[in-house]
């Protein structure tokens, strides 16, 4: 397993662990998340730990044909029952996102580390957000780093039923019309498989990510 050292430096996908695992330590600096994304790789890690650095085997993904809206979220769409907005109110997306609670998990990985440095790459036009409304209350949105083809989706929160749904969605029609390659959502779970989300090989991801 590679240490990271002050270098802006990341070993090969071929050094990966059998976890996931391809780097420790380091920092979080814009320049060192950005080589990162660009190159797969992305920090995950409890507070009490080194900063972990994780290029999985297999990487969750949406093709955009893929997109999975069923009827009764179509009649939610179509109702308007949210109003969807991007990039006005980053920190309170991922603020609400570190504040959510998850199934199975005592604490959060969203350390005030991690929300620092990605405010801060929000300031420089790499990390983006989507907003969702009810009333004029923030009730759900995601939050992620853009790389101009391919977005990495990095969490999502949600305050009433359907809510991230809606925000995931949103994103996903704005990135197919905006010409994507695909929307990265790192690791499996059911409910972005209930989305239209699939698994592939880290090594055709990296060939996606890099063409």
């Amino acid at each position: 397993m590679y240490f990271l050292t002050p270098e802006l430096y990341f070993p090969p996908a071929s050094e990966t662990s059998l976890e996931g695992i391809i780097a420790v330590g380091g920092d979080l600096s814009p320049e060192r998340l950005l080589l990162a994304y660009q190159n797969g790789i992305f920090p995950w890690y409890n507070e009490e730990e080194p900063i972990l650095w994780w290029c999985p085997e297999e990487r969750m993904v949406l093709f955009f044909e893929n997109l999975r809206i069923t009827k009764s979220m179509r009649n939610i769409l179509n109702r308007k029952e949210f109003q969807v907005t991007f990039n006005t109110a980053f920190k309170e997306v991922i603020s609400n996102c570190q504040q959510s609670p998850r199934k199975d998990q005592d604490g959060t990985w969203i350390s005030d580390e991690i929300v620092e440095a990605y405010c801060k790459l929000h300031e420089l036009g790499h990390a983006k957000s989507v907003e969702v409304w009810q009333n004029n209350k923030l009730v759900g949105g995601l939050y992620g780093i853009d790389l101009g083809d391919v977005f990495c989706g990095e969490s999502m929160f949600s305050k009433v039923p359907n809510a991230s749904k809606v925000g995931f969605i949103h994103l996903a029609k704005q990135l197919e019309m905006a010409n994507y390659k695909l929307l990265d959502c790192q690791v499996h779970n059911n409910h972005l498989e209930s989305l239209g989300c699939i698994e592939i090989d880290r090594e055709e991801f990296l060939a996606i990510l890099k063409g």
